[in-house]
């Protein structure tokens, strides 16, 4: 049986186009019992974003993920950026996506 985490990693990445998506579990923070992965951070970066507000981006992550809060997550942080606000927060590009074909 997968992870939540890595449940929330496959959602966003099969549903958006992402330069860059980092998936943290925060439950061991919270007030939870061990192994509840039930508090999480995302980190998602894309030309999907452009244009949007911020708002907008959450509700479409938050669209994304609602299998996940109906079976349990109980909070979920967002951190969403166009490449350009990635750049100007960051003064970096951001991380490439995994490669599917490293050992070559």
């Amino acid at each position: 049986m997968m992870k939540r985490v890595e449940r929330i990693e496959a959602m966003l990445g099969e549903a958006l186009e992402l330069a860059h998506l980092e998936v943290i579990d925060e439950s061991s923070g919270h007030n939870v019992p061990t192994g509840a992965e039930s508090h999480f951070k995302v980190v998602a970066v894309g030309e999907v974003f452009d244009g949007q507000s911020r708002i907008n981006r959450h509700r479409q992550l938050n669209q994304i993920l609602q299998p996940e809060f109906d079976t349990g997550m109980h909070a979920l942080a967002l951190h969403i950026y166009d490449p350009q606000q990635w750049l100007e927060k960051f003064g970096q590009a951001p991380m490439s996506p995994p490669c599917a074909g490293g050992d070559k």
